[in-house]
């Protein structure tokens, strides 16, 4: 089956989470564990943790469907000592509260060098990174986002993405999440069914379509290759419908979520039925 959803609030709660993925017929979702816009957060109570757990079985979704994203703020490639020290404890504590709350992911983008040292040093410190947020935890998956190439950020190649997990200890607790938005924006073409498939060919050959814990469903706003972060309703943008026919009848998307990002939440119950449309 197909795990369709959306990045969801956690206003109120976390355990509000799953209620709203409920709500707009998501199979799926995402969420932020804390407020992502600051560096610290009181820590889970109890209460709210056995909320969040009851609704996510009420509701039908298993750890495995459920797609926690870190803080923004995080830059596990830092070239600052004090600000990779920090970002790397930020991030431990995101892994911690995501097997607080009995959850097997933790998203995240993986980091930027600021022309202030070399990619290959950046990729060495974000691994750096995420192998001591394995050490200190016991369970859950760092899932690499692939970016859009904005800026200084890596992770837009999926010779990057290889690399890092390359450099990875545990490999057994090391995935991907392909963002369509991102992957169109840095440059691979997804506008035909030959092109998505030709994508999907190269990341297999490159990273290994074993890697792919889920995905982010975005249209685009601009055209191939502009390195811009800006994402579109589904089949509004410039990537088009036939990306995600090929994506909801992809036989390596099966049981991962599959997470819409697009602007307008209003849109999202109307964008999960569209996508099933397609897969049917």
């Amino acid at each position: 089956m197909k795990r369709v959803g959306a990045h969801v609030s956690i206003a109120g709660g976390v355990e509000n989470a799953p209620l709203q993925a409920s709500s707009i017929g998501a199979k799926a979702f995402a969420l932020f564990t804390k407020n992502q816009r600051q560096w610290k957060a009181p820590k889970l109570e109890s209460a709210s943790v056995e909320a969040f757990r009851k609704n996510c079985n009420d509701g039908g979704f298993k750890p495995e469907h459920i797609l926690p994203h870190d803080s923004y703020l995080i830059n596990l490639g830092s070239p600052d000592t004090q600000k990779l020290r920090n970002a790397r404890d930020a991030f431990t504590e995101e892994m911690v509260r995501v097997e607080e709350l009995g959850l097997v992911m933790l998203n995240f983008h993986p980091g930027s060098h600021l022309k202030e040292i070399t990619e290959e040093q950046c990729l060495k410190f974000i691994a750096e990174s995420i192998n001591i947020a394995l050490e200190a935890t016991h369970s859950v998956t760092a899932v690499i986002e692939n970016t859009a190439g904005q800026g200084t950020n890596l992770g837009y190649r999926f010779e990057q993405l290889a690399a890092l997990i390359d450099q990875v200890d545990d490999k057994s607790r090391v995935g991907v999440c392909l963002d369509t938005c991102h992957l169109f924006a840095s440059g691979y073409d997804l506008r035909t069914t030959a092109a998505i498939e030709s994508t999907f060919g190269e990341f297999d050959r490159i990273v290994g379509l074993r890697y792919l814990r889920g995905m982010h469903l975005n249209d685009a706003l601009h055209p191939l290759g502009s390195r811009l972060d800006r994402h579109a309703g589904i089949g509004r943008g410039t990537i088009g419908l036939e990306a995600f026919s090929y994506i909801m009848a992809h036989p390596a998307c099966e049981e991962i979520p599959l997470i819409l990002e697009t602007p307008d939440s209003e849109e999202w119950s109307r964008e999960i039925s569209l996508l099933y449309s397609l897969g049917a």
